[in-house]
């Protein structure tokens, strides 16, 4: 069953504790970016998370995929840090290798993108920062 997750928190918080694997397309390797941030956030309170960025093969010491095929096991969430008009490829792509949520970062945001994932069977949250909700939740998972 498919979730809008800005509209339940019960099932944002089983998202992001029973998820493991985060897959996070525009990871960026300038630390003073948000996604440099976030990733190194999510790897720090024990998620594996796969950097997915065509424009380079390493960040941070770790291997950075082109894209979410790429990405070597199931994926559980794909965190994306890239502008709203490329949330609908990026939620077509997630559907093809059979992802469950797809998260988009403050201002991202496609109403379209959202109703493409829900759909197909994916949990959606739009417009949100992963680690603040991780936050506001009281999450806490460790590795």
């Amino acid at each position: 069953m498919s979730i809008d997750l800005n509209q339940d928190d019960t099932a944002m918080r089983e998202v992001l504790t029973q998820g493991r694997v985060i897959a996070l397309v525009g990871y960026s390797n300038k630390p003073d970016r948000a996604s440099y941030q976030v990733g190194q956030f999510l790897r720090r309170v024990g998620y594996r998370v796969y950097p997915v960025n065509p424009a380079f093969t390493e960040i941070d010491g770790q291997i950075c995929y082109p894209n979410l095929r790429e990405v070597p096991e199931p994926i559980d969430i794909v965190n994306v840090f890239r502008r709203s008009e490329f949330l609908g490829e990026i939620v077509e792509e997630a559907i093809a290798v059979q992802t469950k949520t797809v998260w988009a970062q403050t201002g991202i945001f496609d109403q379209q993108a959202a109703q493409t994932a829900l759909k197909a069977g994916l949990n959606i949250a739009m417009n949100c920062c992963i680690k603040i909700e991780y936050y506001r939740l009281n999450i806490s998972i460790h590795p």
